[in-house]
Protein backbone atom coordinates (compact mmCIF):
# COMPACT_ATOMS: atom_id res chain seq x y z
CA UNK A 1 0.00 0.00 0.00
CA UNK A 2 1.49 3.16 -1.27
CA UNK A 3 1.82 6.55 0.43
CA UNK A 4 0.24 7.40 3.97
CA UNK A 5 -3.00 5.88 3.89
CA UNK A 6 -5.86 7.24 5.83
CA UNK A 7 -7.50 5.14 8.03
CA UNK A 8 -11.05 5.76 9.53
CA UNK A 9 -12.35 3.64 12.54
CA UNK A 10 -16.29 2.98 13.28
CA UNK A 11 -18.31 1.59 16.06
CA UNK A 12 -21.67 -0.33 15.89
CA UNK A 13 -22.96 -2.26 18.45
CA UNK A 14 -20.32 -2.90 21.45
CA UNK A 15 -18.65 -1.80 24.10
CA UNK A 16 -16.08 -0.10 22.43
CA UNK A 17 -13.30 -2.15 24.49
CA UNK A 18 -11.11 -2.91 21.10
CA UNK A 19 -11.51 0.39 20.11
CA UNK A 20 -9.42 1.58 23.83
CA UNK A 21 -7.22 -1.04 23.16
CA UNK A 22 -6.42 0.22 19.88
CA UNK A 23 -5.55 4.02 21.68
CA UNK A 24 -3.32 1.94 24.16
CA UNK A 25 -1.66 0.14 21.40
CA UNK A 26 -0.84 3.45 20.01
CA UNK A 27 0.57 4.70 22.91
CA UNK A 28 3.27 2.38 22.91
CA UNK A 29 3.27 2.13 19.30
CA UNK A 30 3.66 5.75 18.30
CA UNK A 31 5.82 4.90 15.33
CA UNK A 32 2.33 3.72 13.52
CA UNK A 33 1.60 7.46 13.46
CA UNK A 34 4.34 8.21 11.30
CA UNK A 35 2.87 5.32 8.29
CA UNK A 36 -0.83 6.24 8.88
CA UNK A 37 -3.09 9.10 9.17
CA UNK A 38 -6.05 8.73 11.30
CA UNK A 39 -8.72 10.68 9.85
CA UNK A 40 -12.00 9.40 12.07
CA UNK A 41 -11.96 8.24 15.53
CA UNK A 42 -14.45 8.70 18.00
CA UNK A 43 -12.79 7.44 20.65
CA UNK A 44 -9.49 9.80 20.05
CA UNK A 45 -10.70 12.93 18.35
CA UNK A 46 -13.42 15.01 17.37
CA UNK A 47 -12.76 15.54 13.58
CA UNK A 48 -13.94 13.41 10.66
CA UNK A 49 -13.91 12.70 7.41
CA UNK A 50 -15.32 11.12 4.38
CA UNK A 51 -11.97 10.27 2.66
CA UNK A 52 -9.81 6.90 4.03
CA UNK A 53 -8.76 3.99 2.91
CA UNK A 54 -8.25 1.66 5.86
CA UNK A 55 -11.84 1.02 8.07
CA UNK A 56 -11.14 -0.54 11.23
CA UNK A 57 -15.31 -1.27 12.25
CA UNK A 58 -16.21 -2.61 15.71
CA UNK A 59 -19.18 -3.87 16.67
CA UNK A 60 -22.24 -6.03 15.39
CA UNK A 61 -24.81 -4.92 13.21
CA UNK A 62 -28.06 -5.14 15.65
CA UNK A 63 -30.75 -2.94 13.43
CA UNK A 64 -31.63 -2.79 9.56
CA UNK A 65 -30.72 0.59 9.67
CA UNK A 66 -27.38 -0.01 10.62
CA UNK A 67 -27.19 -1.90 7.05
CA UNK A 68 -26.94 1.36 5.03
CA UNK A 69 -24.28 2.76 6.85
CA UNK A 70 -21.86 -0.27 6.67
CA UNK A 71 -22.24 -0.69 2.81
CA UNK A 72 -21.28 3.01 3.12
CA UNK A 73 -18.05 2.45 4.65
CA UNK A 74 -17.31 -0.60 2.48
CA UNK A 75 -18.13 1.17 -0.85
CA UNK A 76 -15.60 3.99 0.51
CA UNK A 77 -12.96 1.78 2.07
CA UNK A 78 -10.52 -0.59 -0.01
CA UNK A 79 -10.03 -2.75 2.93
CA UNK A 80 -12.17 -3.24 5.73
CA UNK A 81 -11.23 -4.64 9.20
CA UNK A 82 -13.66 -6.23 11.55
CA UNK A 83 -12.11 -5.29 14.97
CA UNK A 84 -12.75 -7.66 17.92
CA UNK A 85 -15.15 -10.59 18.63
CA UNK A 86 -18.50 -8.64 17.73
CA UNK A 87 -17.61 -7.52 14.68
CA UNK A 88 -16.11 -10.89 13.47
CA UNK A 89 -18.43 -13.17 15.55
CA UNK A 90 -21.61 -11.15 16.41
CA UNK A 91 -20.07 -11.58 19.93
CA UNK A 92 -21.89 -11.75 23.08
CA UNK A 93 -24.43 -9.99 21.65
CA UNK A 94 -25.68 -12.26 19.40
CA UNK A 95 -26.40 -14.51 22.40
CA UNK A 96 -30.18 -12.57 22.02
CA UNK A 97 -30.87 -14.34 18.48
CA UNK A 98 -31.87 -17.55 20.96
CA UNK A 99 -34.97 -15.54 21.60
CA UNK A 100 -37.06 -13.60 20.18
CA UNK A 101 -36.19 -10.08 19.28
CA UNK A 102 -39.70 -8.84 20.41
CA UNK A 103 -39.50 -10.86 23.62
CA UNK A 104 -36.24 -9.16 23.97
CA UNK A 105 -37.07 -6.31 23.54
CA UNK A 106 -39.55 -6.03 26.06
CA UNK A 107 -37.17 -7.70 28.53
CA UNK A 108 -34.56 -4.75 28.16
CA UNK A 109 -36.66 -1.66 27.73
CA UNK A 110 -39.45 -2.62 29.15
CA UNK A 111 -43.14 -2.78 27.78
CA UNK A 112 -43.04 -0.31 24.80
CA UNK A 113 -39.56 -1.41 23.93
CA UNK A 114 -40.19 -3.16 20.67
CA UNK A 115 -42.07 0.61 19.22
CA UNK A 116 -39.12 2.44 20.78
CA UNK A 117 -35.89 0.50 19.86
CA UNK A 118 -35.10 -0.91 16.84
CA UNK A 119 -33.62 -4.30 16.76
CA UNK A 120 -33.10 -7.66 14.78
CA UNK A 121 -30.65 -10.65 15.32
CA UNK A 122 -27.44 -9.72 15.81
CA UNK A 123 -25.26 -10.64 13.06
CA UNK A 124 -21.32 -10.11 11.98
CA UNK A 125 -20.40 -7.55 9.76
CA UNK A 126 -19.41 -10.67 7.17
CA UNK A 127 -23.27 -11.17 7.31
CA UNK A 128 -23.97 -7.59 6.00
CA UNK A 129 -20.47 -6.74 3.33
CA UNK A 130 -17.42 -8.56 2.52
CA UNK A 131 -14.97 -7.93 5.53
CA UNK A 132 -11.25 -8.70 4.25
CA UNK A 133 -9.50 -8.85 7.54
CA UNK A 134 -10.66 -9.77 11.42
CA UNK A 135 -8.90 -9.03 14.05
CA UNK A 136 -10.51 -11.40 16.96
CA UNK A 137 -10.75 -11.40 20.43
CA UNK A 138 -12.83 -9.74 23.14
CA UNK A 139 -10.89 -7.12 23.70
CA UNK A 140 -8.24 -7.80 20.49
CA UNK A 141 -4.79 -8.73 21.59
CA UNK A 142 -2.90 -4.95 20.89
CA UNK A 143 0.31 -6.59 19.19
CA UNK A 144 -1.93 -8.53 16.66
CA UNK A 145 -3.57 -5.19 15.69
CA UNK A 146 -0.20 -4.00 15.14
CA UNK A 147 1.22 -6.66 13.48
CA UNK A 148 -1.94 -6.40 11.36
CA UNK A 149 -1.56 -2.87 10.38
CA UNK A 150 2.06 -3.29 9.59
CA UNK A 151 1.23 -6.81 6.92
CA UNK A 152 -1.44 -4.12 5.70
CA UNK A 153 0.37 -1.27 4.83
CA UNK A 154 3.28 -3.91 3.37
CA UNK A 155 0.25 -4.88 1.32
CA UNK A 156 0.36 -8.26 2.50
CA UNK A 157 -2.95 -10.14 3.44
CA UNK A 158 -2.63 -11.31 7.07
CA UNK A 159 -3.26 -14.79 8.26
CA UNK A 160 -4.85 -16.03 11.52
CA UNK A 161 -3.54 -19.01 13.33
CA UNK A 162 -5.28 -21.65 11.62
CA UNK A 163 -4.72 -24.05 15.39
CA UNK A 164 -6.35 -24.19 18.58
CA UNK A 165 -5.45 -22.04 21.82
CA UNK A 166 -3.80 -25.20 23.07
CA UNK A 167 -0.53 -25.43 21.13
CA UNK A 168 -0.02 -21.76 22.96
CA UNK A 169 -0.90 -23.21 26.41
CA UNK A 170 1.82 -25.92 25.49
CA UNK A 171 4.19 -23.70 24.61
CA UNK A 172 3.47 -21.92 28.04
CA UNK A 173 3.80 -24.53 29.69
CA UNK A 174 0.19 -24.39 31.35
CA UNK A 175 -1.55 -27.15 32.61
CA UNK A 176 -4.72 -27.96 30.95
CA UNK A 177 -7.86 -26.64 32.43
CA UNK A 178 -9.78 -29.31 31.47
CA UNK A 179 -7.82 -32.14 32.93
CA UNK A 180 -7.68 -29.79 36.45
CA UNK A 181 -11.72 -29.53 36.19
CA UNK A 182 -11.61 -26.57 35.14
CA UNK A 183 -14.17 -25.97 31.53
CA UNK A 184 -11.95 -24.54 28.97
CA UNK A 185 -12.92 -23.94 25.37
CA UNK A 186 -9.23 -24.13 24.11
CA UNK A 187 -9.51 -27.46 22.01
CA UNK A 188 -12.07 -25.63 19.79
CA UNK A 189 -11.04 -21.69 20.39
CA UNK A 190 -8.52 -19.99 17.78
CA UNK A 191 -4.91 -19.23 19.31
CA UNK A 192 -3.53 -15.62 18.61
CA UNK A 193 -4.13 -14.42 22.23
CA UNK A 194 -1.07 -16.07 23.36
CA UNK A 195 -2.80 -17.66 26.13
CA UNK A 196 -3.62 -14.73 28.50
CA UNK A 197 -6.71 -16.16 30.18
CA UNK A 198 -5.86 -19.66 30.41
CA UNK A 199 -2.34 -19.11 31.64
CA UNK A 200 -4.09 -17.04 34.98
CA UNK A 201 -6.08 -20.09 35.16
CA UNK A 202 -9.46 -18.90 33.80
CA UNK A 203 -10.90 -21.29 30.69
CA UNK A 204 -10.95 -20.08 27.49
CA UNK A 205 -13.97 -18.59 26.76
CA UNK A 206 -14.04 -18.86 22.53
CA UNK A 207 -13.87 -15.03 22.35
CA UNK A 208 -11.14 -15.82 19.03
CA UNK A 209 -14.15 -17.80 17.21
CA UNK A 210 -13.60 -21.45 16.33
CA UNK A 211 -10.59 -23.17 15.05
CA UNK A 212 -10.41 -24.44 11.84
CA UNK A 213 -11.79 -28.23 11.88
CA UNK A 214 -13.14 -27.80 15.51
CA UNK A 215 -14.48 -30.97 17.09
CA UNK A 216 -17.14 -29.29 19.23
CA UNK A 217 -18.75 -32.76 19.23
CA UNK A 218 -15.79 -33.63 21.39
CA UNK A 219 -15.28 -30.82 23.21
CA UNK A 220 -18.89 -31.01 24.39
CA UNK A 221 -18.09 -34.59 25.06
CA UNK A 222 -15.33 -33.43 27.12
CA UNK A 223 -17.53 -30.53 29.64
CA UNK A 224 -19.92 -33.28 30.17
CA UNK A 225 -17.34 -35.69 31.68
CA UNK A 226 -16.95 -32.60 34.37
CA UNK A 227 -20.38 -33.01 35.16
CA UNK A 228 -21.42 -29.32 33.76
CA UNK A 229 -25.56 -29.67 33.01
CA UNK A 230 -26.29 -29.17 29.70
CA UNK A 231 -27.38 -25.68 29.88
CA UNK A 232 -24.38 -24.62 30.82
CA UNK A 233 -22.36 -25.88 28.31
CA UNK A 234 -24.88 -24.70 26.07
CA UNK A 235 -24.17 -21.23 27.64
CA UNK A 236 -20.53 -21.28 27.35
CA UNK A 237 -20.94 -22.06 23.36
CA UNK A 238 -22.84 -19.53 22.42
CA UNK A 239 -21.33 -16.64 24.73
CA UNK A 240 -19.45 -15.73 21.97
CA UNK A 241 -20.24 -18.06 19.05
CA UNK A 242 -23.79 -18.16 19.12
CA UNK A 243 -24.39 -16.96 15.65
CA UNK A 244 -21.65 -19.30 14.12
CA UNK A 245 -23.75 -22.13 15.81
CA UNK A 246 -27.48 -20.72 14.35
CA UNK A 247 -25.58 -20.84 11.27
CA UNK A 248 -24.96 -24.49 11.57
CA UNK A 249 -28.69 -25.20 12.57
CA UNK A 250 -29.17 -29.11 12.58
CA UNK A 251 -25.25 -29.21 13.87
CA UNK A 252 -25.08 -27.06 16.30
CA UNK A 253 -23.46 -29.18 19.41
CA UNK A 254 -25.85 -27.67 21.57
CA UNK A 255 -28.69 -30.36 23.87
CA UNK A 256 -31.77 -29.58 22.01
CA UNK A 257 -30.02 -31.43 19.05
CA UNK A 258 -29.04 -34.43 20.96
CA UNK A 259 -25.78 -35.18 22.29
CA UNK A 260 -24.89 -37.92 19.40
CA UNK A 261 -23.12 -36.06 16.60
CA UNK A 262 -24.54 -38.08 14.27
CA UNK A 263 -27.87 -37.73 15.01
CA UNK A 264 -27.61 -33.97 14.45
CA UNK A 265 -26.71 -34.10 10.69
CA UNK A 266 -30.01 -32.03 9.27
CA UNK A 267 -30.12 -29.62 6.95
CA UNK A 268 -28.34 -26.21 7.35
CA UNK A 269 -30.37 -24.13 9.59
CA UNK A 270 -32.69 -26.06 10.79
CA UNK A 271 -33.66 -26.64 14.18
CA UNK A 272 -31.86 -23.63 15.81
CA UNK A 273 -33.01 -24.97 19.51
CA UNK A 274 -34.54 -21.58 21.33
CA UNK A 275 -36.41 -23.92 23.71
CA UNK A 276 -33.13 -25.60 24.79
CA UNK A 277 -32.67 -22.18 26.78
CA UNK A 278 -34.16 -20.50 29.51
CA UNK A 279 -36.19 -17.13 28.81
CA UNK A 280 -34.71 -13.95 29.79
CA UNK A 281 -36.12 -13.88 32.62
CA UNK A 282 -34.25 -16.77 34.18
CA UNK A 283 -30.83 -16.32 32.89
Amino acid sequence: MSGKPKVAFFDFTSCEGCQLTVVDALQTHLGLLDLIEIVEFREAMSERSDEYQIAFVEGSCTRASDEERLRKIRKQAGVVVALGACAHLGGVNAMKNRWPVEEVQTYVYGENGKEYYESYEARPLSAVIDVDVAIPGCPIDRLEFVHIVQQLLQGCKPKLPDYSLCVECKLSENACLNKLGKPCLGPITRAGCHALCTTYGDGCEGCRGFAPEANLDYMRQILEEQQLPAEAIDAKFTMFNAYALQEMGGDAPLSGNGTNGSSRRRSRKQNWPRSTFASPEEV
